[in-house]
């Protein structure tokens, strides 16, 4: 059968296009120490994408611009950042739009109370944390994290991190996926999703799926051709209910390229409707 048409893609990880790029990212450009990226990059992690989606034009509306592009590429849904542009969306597309909050754990009871928030406020569906962009860092397993990692639990939402090798250049260590063995062993209750890779320590990620029932992974930031090939084979092994379709759409990739791509990823007949769909809908309470 090959790849699927008309599943009705759910992307992970997807934004609107930007007016103002660098302004995005000024929260990240703090901990930069490089001159190439400070002078010469619109965002920390540049110099790994090619083709880069421009931003949007004054004349074009982001949310019209964004949902034209998952519509011609069959995104039916997306995981958007919780915000202005996003709960106007979801006004204007019921049922497409859903939203993650991105916290920083340096602000332990701050992180809680705008966590328990948005839950309340806008039916937060998962809460991201970069642990190499936390300015100090903060390590997967810091005891900073946990009243994050019990909040998700008490709320009942995911808790998405970014594991391996950071993007910007930024040291890495807090972000070994060695670490997430830890917190699931004091979290079995939490659904945590690595996303951005994991690289180089994929066949470490595998091992630990394998191992913690509550360990999930998503394809976020990787072209399709470059999707590490221990994570493929595991969604075609004992996996295909732990990967999960994420974009990186339009921070350093086109839905476009993505979806070109997509068919020559080599998963089996049975895993495709769950990487591209199913699985979200479940560990994501997308239905709920």
């Amino acid at each position: 059968m090959g790849y699927p048409e008309g599943i009705g893609a759910v992307d992970l990880m997807i934004g609107f296009p930007m007016r103002d790029r660098l302004a995005v990212y000024e929260y990240l450009m703090r901990g930069i120490k490089d001159s190439e990226t400070k002078d010469s990059f619109t965002f920390p992690a540049e110099y790994m994408f090619k083709d880069v989606p421009e931003g949007a034009a004054d004349d074009v509306d982001p949310i019209d611009e964004a949902f034209a592009e998952m519509d011609k590429c069959g995104v039916d849904k997306g995981l958007f950042p919780l915000g202005e542009q996003s709960r106007e969306a979801r006004e204007r597309h019921p049922g497409r739009v859903y939203t993650y909050l991105e916290v920083d754990p340096n602000d332990v009871m701050g992180s809680v109370r705008k966590i328990r928030k948005a839950v309340e406020r806008h039916d937060l569906k998962a809460v991201t944390v970069f642990p190499s962009g936390c300015l100090p860092q903060v390590p997967v397993d810091d005891p900073k994290l946990y009243p994050v990692y019990a909040t998700c639990i008490d709320v009942d939402i995911p808790v998405i991190v970014n594991a391996g090798i950071a993007g910007p250049r930024f040291p890495s260590a807090c972000q070994h996926v060695e670490l997430f063995d830890r917190v699931c062993y004091d979290f079995p209750d939490l659904r945590i999703v690595m996303r951005h890779g994991a690289e180089p320590w994929e066949e470490l990620a595998v091992k630990l799926m394998l191992k913690w029932p509550g360990l999930y992974y998503m394809t976020s930031a990787f072209a399709p051709k470059y999707y590490p090939k221990a994570i493929v084979d595991y969604a075609n092994t004992r996996g295909a209910d732990k990967i999960m379709y994420a974009g990186y759409y339009p921070m350093g990739l086109s839905l476009e390229r993505i979806f070109t791509e997509m068919p020559n990823v080599p998963f089996r007949d049975h895993v495709w409707p769950m990487f591209l769909r199913e699985n979200a809908l479940r560990v994501f309470n997308l239905d709920a």
